[in-house]
């Protein structure tokens, strides 16, 4: 019998509450302090608890075991986790988690887009529904018509 966190819809479902919580936290915390500063503050902490997880599970790898295209990838992935990690914060001192949080899940949509025009994944009619339900369902709390 596999364990729960065997299964990729846990950790999916860990990841959607962690991000919920990151709303929420994040909102509180940069309340009286520059949404910049803030998203320092949040990746220092992020770094301090990798390299504890890295070291306590003995899982570093040395920089010469990654492919050159492994590398460029995970960098540009750096470049644009960071990007949007300030486009967040700085959403969040200025507007309601509420509407921010569902207009940022919007990248669930584009992440389909762009699995199916870059990595020619396929999607189903009913994927393609459920993909502009999220669309709809986000717009519409993000403008609370």
């Amino acid at each position: 019998m596999r364990n729960i966190l065997d299964y990729w819809q846990a950790w999916a479902v860990l990841s959607a509450l962690f991000a919920a919580l990151t709303a929420i936290f994040a909102k509180v915390g940069i309340e009286k302090i520059n949404s910049d500063f803030a998203t320092f503050i949040r990746t220092i902490v992020i770094l301090f608890v990798l390299a504890i997880i890295l070291f306590t599970t003995n899982q570093f790898q040395p920089l010469r075991s990654i492919s050159e295209k492994s590398l460029i990838f995970l960098i540009l992935s750096g470049i644009a986790t960071g990007a949007s990690w300030i486009c967040y914060f700085r959403a969040l001192k200025i507007g309601n988690a509420s509407q921010v949080a569902p207009i940022d899940k919007l990248s669930v949509v584009l992440v389909a887009v762009f699995g199916v025009v870059f990595l020619g994944e396929k999607l189903s009619s009913f994927d393609w529904l459920g993909i502009l339900l999220i669309a709809s369902g986000a717009v519409i709390i993000a403008l609370k018509i």
